[in-house]
This record gives structure tokens, sequence and C-alpha cells, in this order.
């Protein structure tokens, strides 16, 4: 096996959840009286901190307002939004038989990981990792680069070698060159071809499929 230690991003990597994240963005705008985009052109919000976004669709920095739309965005993901999600074909038994093998799932998701861990409960995909990881609501570990050190924790030193982050944003490239490990991006989510290549992971695969092949390897 190439690696023994794997770092999975949530969103555009194990699940596609462009509906419930779209929608829950349009509510948050709707609600403090904005136009809002289609959902189409709201792609780009997956992956990023929210806050980020929420900066740039309101053209603001003001701690006030993008702290409502967070809670407006909330308030419908939590309810609604998080089930508003589909797993990427393919996954479950990919996980499953990478486990059989021996490896070890973390997951490292922006994501808050309260919502995170209902997500995987949902899909029956939380018995597969051996460790949750996401961001606190209070604001705390947004940053990939974070997340991804306090993952590590429980990686032994000697095992950052056969350890590699999986994800679909240049943000999950970033992180792992941040903390010197080998990361893959995938195709199929939510960062596009240009973004990736300039991110110039360590490995790029467009499909599931593609993605089984190279772990396997």
């Amino acid at each position: 096996m190439r690696f023994d230690y794997l770092l999975w991003d949530l969103d555009g990597t194990l699940t596609d959840p462009k509906p419930g994240i779209t929608r829950s963005v349009q509510y948050a705008l709707q609600k403090l009286g904005f136009a809002y985009p289609h959902e189409d052109e709201l792609e780009w919000v997956i992956g990023p901190p929210l806050k980020a976004s929420f900066q740039v669709l309101l053209q603001s920095k003001n701690e006030d307002l993008i702290t409502k739309a967070v809670t407006f965005y909330r308030e419908r993901f939590q309810e609604i939004g998080m089930y508003e999600n589909m797993v990427y074909s393919g996954i479950p038994e990919l996980l499953d038989l990478l486990k059989e093998k021996g490896c070890q799932h973390l997951l490292a998701t922006s994501k808050p990981k309260v919502f995170a861990e209902k997500i995987l409960q949902h899909f029956s995909l939380n018995n597969s990792f051996s460790e949750i990881m996401g961001s606190e609501l209070s604001g705390n570990f947004v940053e990939k680069e974070d997340l991804i050190r306090e993952v590590l924790k429980s990686v032994s030193p000697q095992a950052r070698s056969k350890t590699v982050m999986i994800g679909d944003r240049l943000y999950d490239v970033k992180g792992a060159r941040a903390n010197n490990i080998k990361v893959i991006s995938v195709g199929y989510g939510y960062g596009t071809l240009d973004e990736l290549e300039a991110a110039a992971p360590d490995y790029f695969v467009s499909s599931v499929q593609d993605l089984k092949q190279l772990l396997l390897s």
C-alpha cells in the first residue's frame, strides 16, 4: 500500500453537498435582504471557510453582518441543508476496502465538527473513521493548515511519509504542504482544473475509480 494514514476532506471529496450549502447561503442572503445568485453560481463557496465566503458575497468585512449571515446559514443548514447531500458513488466501498487492508481514515474538514459527525452518521460512514476533525462553531480550526496539524497529532512522526491528504480544493493542497505531507487532489469535486493545476498537488485523479487505483497501488 502506498499510504497507511488517509486524511479526507468531506465536501466535494466524500460527499456532494451542493444543494444544501448553496441553498443555505441563498437563505442567509435573503434573510439579510440581499439578492442571491443562482445555485450554480455559488459552487465556489463549497470548500473555503464560511465567513470568508460571506465577506465576498456581502462585499463587507463588517463582523456583525458576517456573523448574522453565518447564523442564518446555520439555521437552515442544521435543520435541512446538511441532509441535502449525497455520497459519491464508490466511496463507501473504497473506505471499507482500504480499512480492511489496514489503512486508517481521518477526517479533516473545515465544516464544523458537530455537522460533519452528523453527516457521516447519516450516511453510515462514521465507523470508517478513527478520528473526525472539523472546525469549531466559535471559529477555531477553520483553516485547513490548522486542521491538518491537529489531526496529525494522532500520527507518529515516523508515519508521516505514509500519510496523505485527499481533497478537492487548493486549500487541501496548501494545508498538506504546510504540514509536510503528500496530497491527492480529486477532480470530481468543486475545485476547477485551473485551480488544482496551479496548486500543484503530488497526485491528481479525475474519478473515485482512479483514486482507488492510486491508493491500492
